[in-house]
């Protein structure tokens, strides 16, 4: 008999080439599977939620797997993290119905980026936030990020790499919010374009630096086009931190980590 499993992952970003697994053997696909090895005792191919870039975080990483071997819930918590770098944890598991996927059964991904605002970079920060150096205005950033609430295409904010079929995507909640010098930016969509989050604060980031507009956004969407808008913000501060499915099925809510 057949087992579908779902884990519950979360890593530290900096130091892997992105979530896919690579012929390097570096990505944090190919960590967990080499653990997964080791508590199955054969191969074990995982499927995630989403695939994050090189330097992006998780708390929230969802993937499934299926194994012919029965083991004991907390085995593949446990036993997993035994055989993983201190980077990346097991966070939760357990048996699922085989009608869920780890990618198609979501119904939306909920992203947070980490913004330093300070004059001088953030040492002990590094790779876990961005940094801008000159004051924002966040009344102007959150003018701007209401344009992007709603169904959109978001071809202005996808890089030239983006294999999606379509650039189609909807927005269902994008706040900022401040704590001293720390900006949070949090974003929910039903799905989202390669660099699509990057690209966004990046524009918030343009229109809290009077750099363009808060009305600038609706152009930047209208326009359908890459190169009229502002560049790709740093991977650093982002971080993949929850994945949501149908109450049909019970997946644990993320842990929450601190965060500043």
């Amino acid at each position: 008999m057949t087992l579908r499993i779902a884990l519950g992952v979360s890593y530290r970003g900096s130091g892997f080439h992105g979530w896919q697994s690579q012929p390097s053997g570096l990505g944090v696909q190919d960590h967990l599977e080499r653990a997964l090895l080791q508590v199955a005792d054969q191969p074990v191919r995982v499927v995630a939620a989403g695939r994050t870039d090189t330097g992006v975080h998780a708390t929230g990483q969802v993937v499934h797997f299926d194994t012919a071997v029965s083991r004991p819930v907390g085995a593949w918590v446990r036993g997993t993290n035994a055989h993983l770098p201190p980077t990346v944890a097991v966070t939760w598991a357990q048996e699922i119905d085989e009608a869920f996927h780890a990618r198609f059964s979501a119904c939306s991904r909920t992203y947070r980026y980490l913004l330093y605002n300070a004059p001088v970079r953030p040492a002990l920060l590094t790779d876990l936030a961005g940094w801008f150096h000159r004051p924002l205005d966040l009344a102007a950033m959150r003018e701007a990020a209401g344009c992007l609430i709603g169904h959109h295409d978001f071809s202005s904010f996808r890089s030239s790499q983006c294999q999606a079929r379509s650039p189609e995507r909807e927005v269902t909640s994008l706040t900022i919010d401040a704590r001293g010098p720390h900006v949070h930016f949090t974003i929910t969509a039903n799905a989202f374009l390669h660099h699509m989050v990057r690209n966004i604060v990046g524009a918030l980031v343009h229109v809290g630096a009077a750099r363009m507009p808060a009305a600038a956004m609706i152009d930047l969407l209208a326009a359908r086009d890459r190169r009229t808008a502002p560049p790709t913000f740093s991977p650093a501060g982002l971080c993949l931190s929850a994945v949501g499915y149908p109450a049909t099925f019970p997946i644990p809510p993320p842990p929450q980590l601190p965060w500043p």
